[in-house]
């Protein structure tokens, strides 16, 4: 039987702490699972919801965006997964009387926990200027309180529209069509905070912006790198492939300041053995310094092109660009400076560099340890340097795999959420819909929050996701979003962001993965594209948490018919009625989706066209696969400090908090807690269960504090530490960016202790 919501919020920063953990998943992560689903769903929903994840006639899941096999097994989720099911099929509901109940200077003082805890929200909710309570409004007054708003303002371009990466292609491609056709690009995503710094990097080096590889290619590859990622958490369902791939004989390199859990062995719960025993993944840990992949990159670079015979000669001279600029760069690293960036010794170099030689087919996967540092795009572009040398992009079992975190966003990319959209995607959509899309580049996700801190941005609108929660700079965000005119949340749940508004605020409630989707024409149903570029159907199964919601086309159908009037000669309502009308055109628009309707009712979905990975061919300015030579950077950090990284808890995944538990690292009941190393904690006077202020040092001078953490003793990498967000966004500046991306660099903040 489900239970009932917590009506406190509970304490976050006195956790009991024991060793970590080294396997992941069998019996516990089984247990954990079917508790958290117990609680929110009830035995017999749970079991009718969870045997649905992941099938062919069933729903994405809405966590990662992980692929899935041609076969899959039942159970096709991992704990985490069930986390985010169980919390999105959850009977507790958010109703009218809860907001009667709860003023919004209550709802600012709970923790993102206790707001999720509450339930699916049930009605669109209302808050107007001035008043203390949200209430609930009508859908048609909710629209027209939108339009108000939008036609009031000035230009196009004072409007956002924030997309999370959960939202199906056929809303994502609906809202872009929308923004464009109201007249601006202001398309930020929540890619802007995660993988931008990849696409930045691979569409200069091999001309498109995702990754190369297959699930097949992970099983056939001879040796696998996994550089700040943790996929024991993180990707779950990722741990599985290597274990295939390691049982076919590859061999792992992981890359990483912290110890994992999952690298060091799986316990499959998939088999009796894999639970008993598992099976352990590392051949190869480098307990990297924060920050110090491209140094250590670079020297390998250097070491491959010195090794006679190496190098793929024939691959370089036929198929890229710009070798001699990278084999005069790589001539000047030098191991002394390398062994200081990386913290790493010259044998654990000598080893990797060893096994690179072994491999003929090598991929390279990775996650925000890369992405989230000023030399994110130089740090990535050297990964695709070493994949180069060796030939190992365009073959099987080898290539680039950037591990993308929520179900959809690598397909709301490809649906054209993108401030700044190639021209030949806005020339098929303005031929497709008759428009003129605007050709200005729009905001993305640090430019918003500095055009509403300006007072050049009025209007933030956000499909899904929790956009308070996610961005950096907790105190410069909210003030910014407090002076906007409105903010309007699609949303299923309720979290930080509803309590963080404009002078007036709208909630408008959608349906998610798990839910039956009935419009005019019948059921339908929406598609995603996954990690590695196969698209498929998504059908949810349960009947709607309320008769109250519209789902997420139906919402920006009506909303732009309430913005653009009968002026638009869209047929926004064909599009609420029959999302196959959607895919017609998405067909005419976006390359690789011709014949969309047909293809998407395939159990197995299609996979999109890849040029380097199909044919070897590099859509890039120079026709090739470009090699790069930026200078080497990594963090320097003044005595007394260490370097801060930001990272998620096991019971968390992005911004949703399913629980106060970190159970791979030994944390239980506590969130508030910074990781040092013993070593750094002797000489920084840091006693283990002490309690201190986080303070992060940048270059404005402006002193950014995260109080009341307890410290933690763990082995973490010298002169690092790691503590959860979004509890220290607040210590990232807000212009502390990746250079071209402008991703925050939340991996890589400087901070000092002081008593609590």
């Amino acid at each position: 039987m489900a239970t009932k919501p917590p009506t406190g919020d509970p304490v976050q920063d006195a956790p009991q702490v024991t060793p970590p953990k080294h396997a992941a998943a069998g019996l516990p992560a089984i247990g954990h699972t079917l508790r958290i689903a117990q609680e929110q769903m009830g035995l017999a929903r749970t079991a009718r919801t969870l045997l649905k994840v992941n099938q062919k006639d069933g729903f994405d899941c809405p966590g990662c965006a992980w692929p899935e096999g041609d076969k899959r097994h039942t159970a096709e989720f991992c704990e985490n997964g069930a986390k985010a099911v169980a919390e999105e099929a959850t009977l507790r509901r958010v109703t009218p009387e809860f907001f009667a109940a709860h003023p919004l200077a209550d709802l600012a003082t709970r923790s993102g926990y206790w707001l999720g805890q509450q339930g699916r929200i049930t009605r669109p909710m209302y808050l107007p200027e001035g008043g203390d309570h949200y209430e609930p409004i009508s859908w048609e007054r909710a629209f027209s309180v939108i339009a108000e708003e939008l036609t009031a303002l000035d230009s196009p371009d004072e409007a956002l529209f924030y997309t999370s990466g959960r939202t199906s292609n056929e809303a994502a491609f609906l809202f872009q069509l929308f923004a464009r056709e109201f007249g601006t690009n202001n398309l930020p995503d929540c890619s802007n905070m995660c993988h931008e710094s990849s696409g930045s990097a691979l569409t200069e080096t091999i001309g498109i912006g995702k990754g190369s590889v297959s699930l097949e290619d992970l099983h056939q590859a001879d040796l696998i790198i996994v550089a700040g990622q943790n996929p024991g958490t993180n990707h779950p369902r990722m741990l599985s492939a290597l274990e295939k791939a390691k049982t076919a004989g590859a061999k792992i390199i992981s890359v990483n300041p912290l110890p994992e859990a999952g690298m060091e062995r799986f316990k499959n719960p998939q088999t009796p053995l894999g639970m008993l025993r598992g099976t352990a993944l590392n051949d190869l840990f480098l307990q990297i310094r924060i920050g110090g992949d491209q140094a250590l990159f670079r020297l390998l670079n250097k070491l491959v092109i010195e090794t006679e015979g190496a190098t793929d000669e024939a691959f370089i001279r036929e198929h890229t660009h710009g070798y001699e600029a990278l084999a005069a760069a790589a001539k000047e690293a030098d191991w002394d400076e390398t062994l200081t960036a990386t913290g790493l010794t010259r044998p654990e170099i000598e080893r990797a560099l060893a096994m690179i030689l072994a491999s003929t087919r090598t991929i390279v996967c990775w996650a925000m340890g890369l992405t989230q540092h000023k030399h994110a795009v130089a740090t990535i572009r050297e990964v695709v340097n070493l994949l180069l040398l060796r030939g190992n992009i365009g073959r099987p079992g080898a290539g680039v795999c950037p591990v993308r975190g929520h179900s959809n966003v690598q397909g709301d990319r490809t649906m054209g959420i993108f401030e700044r959209p190639a021209p030949a995607f806005l020339d098929a959509l303005d031929k497709e819909f008759g428009i003129t899309s605007p050709r200005g580049h729009g905001y993305d996700v640090v430019r918003s929050i500095q055009a509403m801190r300006d007072g050049k941005a009025k209007v933030l609108f956000a499909m899904g996701g929790n956009f308070v929660g996610a961005t950096p700079d907790t105190e410069v965000t909210e003030a910014a979003i407090r002076r906007t005119a409105l903010t309007v949340h699609v949303s299923t749940k309720l979290n930080r962001s509803h309590a963080v508004t404009g002078r007036r605020a709208l909630i408008l409630p959608t349906l998610g993965r798990t839910d039956k989707d009935v419009q005019a024409s019948g059921r339908q149903f929406v598609t995603v594209e996954d990690s590695m570029g196969m698209v498929h159907a998504s059908r949810g199964n349960l009947a709607p948490a309320s008769p109250h919601l519209l789902s997420e086309p139906a919402i920006v159908a009506r909303l732009a018919r309430a913005v653009l009037g009968s002026a638009s000669a869209t047929p926004w309502e064909d599009f609420e009625r029959d999302y196959g009308a959607v895919r017609d055109r998405i067909a005419r628009v976006v390359p690789g989706f011709e014949d969309f309707n047909a293809r998407a009712a395939r159990p197995e979905g299609f996979r999109l066209p890849h040029a380097p990975r199909d044919e070897r061919r590099f859509p890039t300015k120079t026709g090739k696969a470009n090699f790069t030579a930026a200078p080497v950077e990594y963090p320097r950090v003044p005595a007394g400090r260490l370097l801060l990284q930001t990272l998620r808890s096991h019971d968390q995944y992005n911004t949703t908090i399913y629980g106060l538990d970190d159970r791979y690292r030994g944390i239980t009941g506590g969130r508030r807690i910074v990781m040092v190393n013993p070593a750094d904690a002797a000489e920084l006077g840091l006693a283990d269960g002490s309690y201190t202020d986080l303070v992060s040092e940048w270059k404005d001078g402006v002193e950014r504090r995260a109080p009341g953490f307890r410290v933690v003793h763990y082995p973490t990498a010298r002169g690092c530490a790691a503590a959860y967000y979004p509890e220290t966004n607040v210590l990232v500046p807000l212009d502390s960016t990746a250079d071209t991306s402008n991703t925050p660099a939340s991996k890589s903040v400087v901070v000092r202790f002081e008593p609590a």
